[in-house]
């Protein structure tokens, strides 16, 4: 969504994804474990914040895992709001299926996270110009430079088990650095999943769909009906692409709203989310064993 549009584009895009109040918002640890269930065969974690050293500095991170054994690795990009609590317990539940999960602060360079204040609002013109701004500074080229970093520091990790493949999930425009991770790191990377990603397939040369040849990991794409409705080429686009790299790669609409992943957002949707989190954990299953 993010580096692949022009500044116009991009605010277009996100006026039209309920970006208000409650989802700039934080809501209550006890709200947000409400909209994300933990499996029924939970595994203890233990949990952290930990910080990372990249080429341009120290980037903050959550870091979670199973309290004991080694286990595949999973690096997490937020969305364009940043990490913050909904994305920490996301990725406390998926420590309790059995991965040891590194959610980062994509914006590090412009701020430790949360880098919105709680009750932001994205109709404020000051909060929306600071959203834009701090996107369009994370460009494709940073991008490309801090995966690899991410993925050393968690095969590093005594709770990493570098024997089997790592994954990675994107929500908005980290569905875009997901496909980049991949393809910078395909060795490591054996799973990839978007869930209402933007940007995927473009007309612009660092298009993320450009990248399928070199990526080798077995992919999930959750598309949101509404982004679907504004640009219906892109999963076509997508499959093609999969498709002759002999990768296909699990292209499904969801009749939900962008944005229904994340247990934080407006238009987040229970039933198609957990649907979704069951694909992602099917997916991961298959190729991370």
């Amino acid at each position: 969504m993010c580096n692949e549009r022009t500044a116009n584009e991009d605010e277009s895009f996100l006026r039209g994804k309920n970006f208000t109040r409650r989802t700039f918002g934080v809501m209550s640890a006890a709200a947000l474990a409400a909209c994300a269930t933990s499996p029924a065969d939970a595994k203890s974690v233990t949990e952290s914040d930990v910080t990372i050293k990249t080429a341009d500095g120290v980037c903050d991170a959550h870091f979670v895992h199973p309290s004991s054994g080694k286990h595949p690795g999973v690096l997490v990009w937020p969305d364009a709001l940043g990490m913050r609590p909904a994305f920490r317990t996301m990725g406390r539940r998926l420590a309790e299926s059995g991965y040891a999960v590194l959610t980062v602060n994509q914006f590090y360079r412009e701020a430790k996270a949360p880098y919105l204040p709680e009750g932001a609002n994205f109709a404020d013109p000051a909060t929306r110009d600071k959203v834009m701004k701090t996107m369009g500074a994370f460009t494709t080229d940073l991008q490309l430079r801090d995966a690899p970093a991410f993925i050393d520091w968690l095969d590093a990790q005594a709770a990493v088990d570098t024997t089997k493949k790592l994954g990675t999930t994107g929500y908005c425009m980290g569905g875009a650095l997901t496909m980049r991770t991949a393809a910078v790191r395909p060795e490591r990377v054996g799973a990839g999943a978007s869930f209402h990603g933007g940007g995927l397939a473009t007309d612009k040369p660092d298009s993320p769909h450009l990248l399928v040849p070199q990526i080798k990991a077995k992919y999930l794409v959750a598309v949101a009906e509404n982004d679907d409705a504004a640009e219906p080429h892109a999963k076509d686009v997508l499959r093609a692409a999969f498709a002759a790299a002999n990768n296909p790669a699990e292209i499904e609409v969801y009749p939900a709203q962008h944005g229904w992943c994340a247990i934080d957002s407006q238009v987040f949707d229970q039933v198609q989310a957990d649907r979704a989190w069951a694909r992602l954990l099917a997916t991961f299953k298959a190729a991370l064993a």
